[in-house]
């Protein structure tokens, strides 16, 4: 995948629906340029064509979020990774930043990392670490499984760390999710009481979804890039969440 794909694919799912003439406008290059690029892309389901425009596909696509502001999550995995210690058994909830993080580990033959996420598991299926995906009910959209079932088998296990996912923050409601499901299991990891992480690029933070996450237990951490406004960051400073700004990679 070359520069003008990724710059594509990010102001696709930046907008949700763009055109083909704003695209070749946007990235200098001719029509018939851009239109080859989305037959390529759409192949490989980073987005959907439409007559004379492209759209962002599911947004529970994780292949295709992991390449939306790819550089930004892939410096917030690696520093992420700097924090595991050796030997450790650590939960990896999903999302395209958690599934960065996971391929950071992958070679790391001490770790046991558990998760909820098929995607991530096949991302380890050749890794060196030790892999336990729980079951439940499986959802095909976001590639993880959920319910009754993952909840009893998150509270038999035991871990170190746990790195969740998150799909916004705003001061009045703290953090939400667009999935009822998927942030059920969140709170059911995060009531065990285990050290977790929030690991989300800066661009969450600001929005709302419907479904609350961490009510009763706070994160204890927030890994997050330096595009974070800064009200936002004093916000969460007075609120007592340990907070790492990763520098964006230019």
């Amino acid at each position: 995948m070359n520069s003008r794909h990724e710059q594509i694919i990010q102001l696709v799912n930046e907008r949700g629906s763009i055109s083909v003439s704003e695209l070749a406008q946007l990235t200098g290059v001719s029509e018939v340029t851009i239109r080859q690029d989305l037959n390529a892309l759409e192949r490989d389901n980073f987005l959907k064509r439409v007559h004379g425009s492209a759209v962002a596909p599911d947004s529970d696509d994780v292949n295709s979020r992991m390449q939306t502001r790819y550089k930004i999550k892939q410096g917030l995995a690696e520093f992420a990774a700097s924090q595991i210690g050796d030997g450790e058994a650590i939960f990896i909830e999903g999302g395209s930043t958690n599934a960065l993080l996971a391929r950071a580990l992958a070679s790391r033959s001490d770790l046991t990392i558990i998760t909820v996420s098929h995607f991530i598991a096949h991302l380890l299926r050749d890794s060196q670490c030790e892999v336990v995906i729980l079951g439940g009910q499986y959802q095909k959209s976001s590639e993880s499984v959920v319910g009754p079932l993952t909840r009893y088998c998150i509270q038999q296990l035991n871990f170190h760390k746990a790195f969740i996912g998150v799909d916004g923050w705003h001061a009045d409601t703290g953090f939400t999710g667009r999935n009822m499901m998927r942030c059920d299991v969140v709170n059911a990891v995060m009531a065990r009481g285990t050290w977790t992480i929030a690991l989300t690029d800066s661009s969450k933070f600001g929005s709302v979804h419907p479904y609350p996450i961490s009510i009763e237990h706070t994160f204890s951490q927030i890994i997050t890039d330096d595009g974070l406004a800064p009200e936002i960051r004093n916000t969460l400073i007075k609120q007592k969440y340990q907070l790492d700004i990763v520098a964006q990679r230019r």
